[in-house]
């Protein structure tokens, strides 16, 4: 493998600095470097970042294909500054045996454009009623340690609470996917004032407070790790906020939809803002933007769920929830955290690389950008904009809500292991 020198870059946004990349390593981190033979990089104005890890990534494979890849969903990470993703277990079969993990697994290694930690779900089939197989699944190729039923909520008190001692002993983490079922049947949208004047159904608050409230006593009680997907209201930021002030161990993550968007854009019926959660209130995005400059929102995390043609283009009603965020996760986060100042770019590669690397317990992955780490890195162009074109995008699925609107940001390297998988803002 060749060597790469990155010059003029500035680290974390700090001062600029030259990177010399000797096959899968940083060889050297200074000023005027110079290696006989590298290939050379000019990165003045650009930021260098560690490479962005995302905790909770759809890839779909295996069961539905049409909607994403392995391959795909990996290239459309790459694409985005990711050398890592957490694939949710939510595939066809469910990711709830070694079997199935250690397949997502291996694609991961076989495609690399980016690593691919499968994560476990909790209960069988996701229905909430039989502990899966935790231990197998830790113990295998793919070495879980993160567990989640995202898309459903582990709802059974007891379920979640042997989950959360079963982890405990190899140091794993439960990922709820907070959302009390009872209290959404037949939820289309936040519950609040535009919710009642479209007379959709509503999606209260207090369903995703509750579980959180519950879950985190539960951590306490056990003694165990527990993370809370997508947060999305100011009340679950003060329950975080509390519980972390207790001293539970309990890590958040919200994603870049819900740092920028609101339920007022439901007023236009068009499906692609229908999400699990939904958008909430202006008042809540400001509440997350404030807790995950602050650090009680520990990570962003893009939730990508990539959905067909088909399952969008309908009524709303009918639609599916999620939305693609791969591609655009970093661009949104410099609006919505750079650029308001909530957040310097050492906060990003925090928020974005080294906490969510930390809480997953991914090695190799969120390290510091210095001389004998592993070369995962990205190379961002600040000054850029640009408007979101869904034709351009790696990704299977276009379901993106950024259709037609500028951010500013754009990607134009990434490593993995000291190898290219994104050069000039082009797949290598």
């Amino acid at each position: 493998m060749s060597k790469i020198l990155i010059r003029g870059a500035k680290i974390l946004g700090g001062e600029q600095q030259d990177v010399l990349i000797d096959g899968e390593t940083i060889a050297e981190v200074g000023q005027n470097l110079s290696a006989e033979g590298a290939q050379v990089i000019e990165a003045e104005g650009r930021i260098l970042l560690p490479g962005l890890v995302d905790l909770h990534t759809h890839l779909r494979e295996p069961g539905r294909e049409d909607s994403e890849t392995v391959l795909t969903g990996t290239r459309a990470a790459a694409s985005g500054g990711y050398t890592a993703v957490f694939a949710m277990a939510n595939t066809f079969p469910v990711a709830d045996t070694a079997g199935v993990v250690e397949q997502v697994y291996r694609l991961g290694r076989e495609h690399g454009y980016c690593d691919v930690q499968p994560i476990g779900a909790v209960t069988v089939g996701l229905e909430g009623k039989q502990l899966a197989e935790l231990g197998a699944m830790h113990e295998s190729a793919a070495g879980v340690k993160v567990f989640s039923d995202d898309g459903k909520c582990v709802d059974d008190a007891v379920i979640m609470r042997r989950a959360l001692e079963y982890v405990k002993a190899f140091g794993g983490v439960v990922a709820q996917h907070a959302q009390e079922p009872r209290l959404t049947e037949g939820a289309q949208m936040n519950e609040g004032t535009v919710s009642a004047e479209l007379g959709l159904g509503g999606w209260p608050a207090v369903a995703e407070e509750s579980i959180i409230a519950r879950d985190v006593l539960l951590a306490e009680h056990v003694g165990s790790r527990v993370h809370i997907c997508h947060l999305s209201t100011a009340g679950s930021v003060e329950i975080v906020r509390w519980a972390k002030s207790r001293g539970i161990d309990v890590t958040a993550e919200v994603t870049p939809h819900h740092l920028l968007l609101t339920d007022e854009l439901v007023r236009t019926y068009n499906p692609v803002y229908k999400v699990n959660p939904p958008l909430r209130t202006e008042a809540d995005v400001l509440a997350l933007r404030e807790a995950l400059a602050d650090g009680t929102i520990d990570i962003v995390a893009t939730d990508h769920a990539p959905h067909p043609h088909e399952d969008k283009d309908c009524e709303w009603a009918a639609a599916a929830m999620g939305m693609v965020g791969l591609e655009t996760a970093l661009s949104v986060v410099q609006q919505t955290m750079v650029e308001t100042g909530l957040l310097d770019w050492a906060g990003v590669a925090d928020r974005m690389s080294s906490a969510p690397a930390r809480i997953g317990r991914l090695d190799g992955h969120g390290r510091p950008v210095s001389a004998g780490e592993p070369a995962n890195i990205t190379l961002v162009d600040p000054a850029y904009r640009g408007v979101v074109d869904p034709a351009d995008f790696a990704s299977r699925s276009r379901n993106t809500p950024y259709e037609g609107r500028e951010l500013p940001g754009r990607v134009t390297h990434t490593f993995l292991r000291g190898r290219a998988t994104v050069v000039d803002g082009n797949l290598a």
